[in-house]
């Protein structure tokens, strides 16, 4: 096992309005560098069976800055980053071509989803001794909230948009952790929407329903956006961010759960074993709305993150009538689950 690993810390972003506009025009920039690089792979091979790779387009990037000045006030590293993102998007499409999976070809990116830049190689002095500011190269010592300290050397620098808001991600190098104390216990957890879920020491996690809760409020904004039709009108904008906040509050709150349920399942057990669902296919049918704001997919990607920082195991089973199996006794119940008797005198022991 490697002695480092990589880990990202988020802090939110203060910056003044002539930074914000400076942010602005940075996305705007690696977004059309971004759609015009794409554009010269798709022309190159259609029209002469050439591929273009990632290096041939950060070659190419002074004579960019020659015919188009304002590319002159992005950071040649952050412009180069968007050719490494492209690349990364093309290998991402041949390897799920190869797996026989859904590939999907990279696509032009309009101006409300391509909504971060990255510095590859920041200056390990980029925060500032007394944690207020962070420098961004070409935009300046932008305000930071530093709710957490970070650890580690940087390895990179992102600076990403969510609705109004601007955060920095720090992605640093920092020491493995040493392994949890061993509490040689084991648990299954059985995930529901009725509860979130159930573990076979026989403890309940409820199930909070967080988008449920918020759905009158969503009702609300959403029945004001769809009732302002004009696209550009200032109006609209605002009630389409109303509505997007609500998603984003939903979304941090579920997210904490998450944090603090699959901590929880870490610390107190060194084996963990859940059911290997396809959430995406269960995601479509009759109950879709609850398994999503369960986020049952989610959950499962931060609890075994969790145990591989903290030494502990996650295994995903097959989850074949495992609502079905006494877990006592083994017995399978293909037809029905069985009944509450039949698994109490399992657990007493009694014929």
């Amino acid at each position: 096992m490697e002695d480092t690993a990589l880990k990202a810390f988020r802090y939110r972003l203060s910056p003044t309005k002539a930074q914000t506009a400076l942010l602005e025009t940075t996305l705007v920039l690696c977004q059309r560098l971004y759609n015009g690089m794409l554009e010269e792979r798709k022309g190159a091979y259609t029209k002469a069976g050439k591929t273009i790779s990632a290096f041939d387009q950060m070659k190419a990037l002074p004579e960019v800055k020659e015919v188009l000045p304002e590319y002159a006030g992005v950071n040649a590293q952050v412009l180069q980053d968007v050719a490494k993102r492209l690349e990364k998007a093309y290998k991402g499409f041949f390897r799920r071509l190869k797996a026989g999976q859904k590939a999907g070809f990279p696509r032009f990116r309009g101006r409300d989803r391509y909504d971060s830049f990255t510095y590859p190689q920041p200056s390990q002095n980029s925060v500032t001794a007394d944690g207020k500011h962070v420098y961004l190269p070409k935009i300046g010592n932008v305000r930071i909230k530093l709710h957490r300290p970070y650890e580690g050397k940087f390895k990179t620098l992102a600076v990403k948009r969510e609705g109004m808001g601007w955060y920095a991600v720090l992605t640093c190098e920092v020491p493995r952790a040493a392994p949890l104390p061993a509490t040689d216990s084991s648990v299954g957890i059985d995930v529901g929407v009725t509860w979130f879920f159930v573990t076979s020491d026989g403890e309940y996690c409820e199930n909070h329903r967080l988008f449920q809760a918020s759905s009158k409020k969503l009702r609300v904004a959403q029945r004001s956006f769809a009732r302002k039709p004009r696209k550009n009108s200032n109006r609209r904008k605002k009630a389409r961010a109303r509505v997007a906040k609500l998603y984003r509050k939903t979304a941090r709150q579920r997210l904490q759960l998450h944090h603090e349920e699959a901590k929880k399942l870490v610390f107190a057990h060194d084996f963990i074993c859940h059911e290997d669902l396809n959430v995406k296919g269960l995601g479509q049918g009759n109950l879709s709305k609850q398994i999503h704001d369960v986020g049952w997919g989610q959950f499962f990607q931060i609890l075994a993150s969790k145990a591989e920082w903290a030494g502990k195991r996650v295994v995903a089973v097959d989850p074949r009538f495992t609502s079905q199996r006494c877990r006592v006794c083994g017995h399978t119940e293909r037809g029905s689950v069985p009944d509450i008797f039949e698994l109490r005198l399992c657990w007493t022991g009694n014929p």
